[in-house]
C-alpha cells in the first residue's frame, strides 16, 4: 500500500471552510488599511540572501530558509569546502537566495529599488505568506502570513499614533479584546547605558525580549552568558520588575534615565503616543489592568471596554532594526503569543544604500488571529456558510426551470448552486447538510405551475412556497 502523503512540519492545509475564515480575515485587515490610505504592494516570495542576511540578528539569520542554486548547485565545490564543518560557509556557497523571513526588508529594498515612483511619505500594506525554520509548536509556525502596514519617510509619531488606531479596529471589527504593550528602543539604550553595558544593547534586548517564554532566571543567565556583569543584571532586576500606572512607570524612569540621553528621548516618544491616544491632558495614563480613556475620540467606539494601552519595559522585539517605539499585542481571552507586533526603525533602508529614511510599521499574525478567533467563537455566521440555498435537480425540465432563478439571485449577491446530477433526494438533502447549507429550493410540477420555488430551512424543517423576488427577499434578510 503506498504511504499517505504528508506535509512539511510546520505547515498547514486549509480547505474551503477555513479559507472563507481566513479570507474575512485578511479582508477585514485590508478594509481598514484602506481607510488610513495605504496602498497595496508585494513582493516575490524568495529574496537574494544578500538582501536578508544581517538584518535580523544572528538569531534570526540561523532561522532563514535558504535555497539551493539551481541545477549542478556543487559545481565548483571542493572538497576542502564538503569538509570544512562550516555550515554557514558552506550555505554561503550553494545557496544565493532564500524565502523572506518578514515583509519588512523586503519593502525596505522595495523602497530603495523603486524610490523615483515613490511619493513620500509612502504608505504601504502587503499581505503575504513568510518562512521561518522555527521549532514548529501551537501558535508558531513555519510557513505563515504576515498582514503588514508601514509609513516610510516620516519622523512623526503621529505614524505611531494611527497604527495603534489601525490595531483598535481591526480588533474592535474582530470582536477580540487586547492588550497592546508599547516600549521604545530608545528606553532600552538607556538603561543599557545607565547599567553600563552600552555596547551589549543587542544581547539585552534579545534577552529580555524572551521574559514571557524562559522566565526571570532564565534570562539572567543568558545575560550571564553573554558577559553581562553580575553588577549590570542586578542592577536591572528593578527596572524588569517596575510595576504601577503607565504614568508612574514614565515618572519613574525619568528619574532612572535622568543621566542618558537617548533614554529621556524614549520616554518622551512613548509619553506623546499615550496622551494622544488617550486624546486629553485630563486623563490619566492607564497601566496594566486599566482600559484606555472611554471618552477617547481617537479611539474607536467602546474602546475602553476593550483596548489596554500598557507600557511594558520588558518589551523588547529582539529584531536589530527597531531603533525607536515597539509595539505588541497580546489577546486577553486566549493563551497565545502576541498576535501582532512592529516598530518605527529609522534607517533599514541605510543598509540598501539609502541612509536616513525613517519608517515604522506593525504586523497582524494572520494565523494566531485564525486561532484565537477559532477558539473564541467569533465568526459571522455568512464567514462561516459559503452556499446560502441549493435547488434540488429533479430532471432536464425543472433545471432549466430553475437555471433563470438561479441568476437572479446571484444578480442579487446571494451565493446558491444546483445539484449537478438529478440523484435521489436523500442524497441531495446529505450534500446540502454536509456542506451546512442552510436553505434547500425545490421546483417540481405544483412549484412551477404557480412559477414559484418550495423554500426549505434545513435547521427548522419549516418549508414556504415563495415567488423568486419573495425568496431573494427572505434570503437576504437572513444575511
Amino acid at each position: 500500500m503506498a504511504q499517505k502523503p504528508s506535509i512539511p512540519k510546520g505547515t498547514r492545509d486549509f480547505g474551503p471552510q477555513e479559507m472563507s475564515r481566513r479570507n474575512y480575515i485578511f479582508n477585514t485587515i485590508r478594509e481598514v488599511y484602506s481607510l488610513y490610505g495605504f496602498q497595496q504592494i508585494e513582493t516575490p516570495a524568495m529574496e537574494n540572501l544578500s538582501t536578508l542576511m544581517g538584518k535580523y540578528g544572528e538569531e534570526g539569520d540561523k532561522l532563514l530558509f535558504k535555497i539551493l542554486n539551481s541545477g549542478d548547485f556543487l559545481r565548483g565545490i571542493g572538497a576542502d569546502d564538503l569538509g570544512a564543518g562550516a555550515t554557514g560557509h558552506l550555505a554561503a556557497l550553494l545557496c544565493e537566495k532564500g524565502l523572506r523571513y518578514d515583509l519588512t526588508v523586503p519593502f525596505a529594498r522595495y523602497v530603495v529599488q523603486h524610490r523615483e515612483e515613490l511619493a513620500l511619505p509612502f504608505r504601504r500594506y502587503q499581505i503575504q505568506p513568510v518562512w521561518r525554520a522555527d521549532r514548529p509548536q501551537k501558535g508558531r509556525y513555519r510557513e505563515f502570513y504576515q498582514c503588514d502596514a508601514d509609513v516610510v519617510g516620516s519622523d512623526s509619531l503621529l505614524c505611531e499614533v494611527e497604527l495603534m488606531q489601525i490595531i483598535d479596529e481591526v480588533f474592535r471589527r474582530f470582536g477580540i479584546r487586547v492588550c497592546i504593550k508599547i516600549n521604545n528602543r530608545k528606553i532600552l539604550s538607556g538603561i543599557a547605558e545607565m547599567i553600563g553595558e552600552a555596547d551589549k544593547i543587542v544581547d539585552i534586548t534579545v534577552a529580555i525580549d524572551k521574559l514571557d517564554k524562559i522566565g526571570l532566571d532564565a534570562v539572567n543567565e543568558e545575560l550571564r552568558e553573554d558577559g553581562i556583569s553580575e553588577e549590570a543584571i542586578q542592577k536591572l532586576q528593578p527596572i524588569i520588575n517596575l510595576s504601577g500606572t503607565n504614568e508612574e512607570k514614565i515618572q519613574t524612569m525619568r528619574q532612572v534615565l535622568a543621566g542618558s540621553e537617548v533614554g529621556l528621548k524614549g520616554i518622551d516618544e512613548v509619553e506623546y503616543v499615550l496622551k494622544t491616544l488617550t486624546a486629553s491632558p485630563q486623563t490619566p495614563l492607564r497601566g496594566e489592568g486599566l482600559s484606555a480613556a472611554k471618552d477617547s475620540p481617537l479611539l474607536g467606539e467602546g474602546a475602553g471596554e476593550r483596548l489596554l494601552l500598557e507600557l511594558d519595559l520588558t518589551l523588547a522585539r529582539g529584531l536589530n532594526y527597531y531603533t525607536g517605539s515597539i509595539f505588541e499585542v497580546q489577546a486577553l481571552d486566549v493563551e497565545i503569543g502576541s498576535i501582532t507586533g512592529g516598530g518605527r526603525y529609522d534607517n533599514l533602508t541605510g543598509i540598501f544604500g539609502m541612509p536616513g529614511l525613517s519608517g515604522v510599521g506593525i504586523s497582524f499574525g494572520a494565523d494566531r488571529i485564525y486561532d484565537v478567533l477559532n477558539q473564541l467563537d467569533l465568526y459571522p455566521e455568512a464567514v462561516t456558510t459559503a452556499t446560502q440555498v441549493l435547488f434540488i435537480n429533479f430532471g432536464e425540465k425543472e433545471t432549466s426551470y430553475s437555471l433563470p432563478i438561479l441568476a437572479m439571485l446571484r444578480s442579487q449577491g446571494i451565493r446558491c448552486e444546483i445539484y449537478p446530477d438529478a440523484s435521489k433526494m436523500k442524497k441531495q438533502m446529505q450534500y446540502a447538510n454536509q456542506k451546512g447549507i442552510p436553505f434547500v429550493a425545490m421546483t417540481g410540477e405544483t412549484e412551477m405551475a404557480e412559477g414559484k420555488v418550495m423554500l426549505k430551512n434545513m435547521q427548522t424543517g419549516e418549508q414556504q412556497l415563495l415567488s423568486p423576488d419573495e425568496m431573494i427577499l427572505k434570503l437576504k434578510s437572513r444575511g
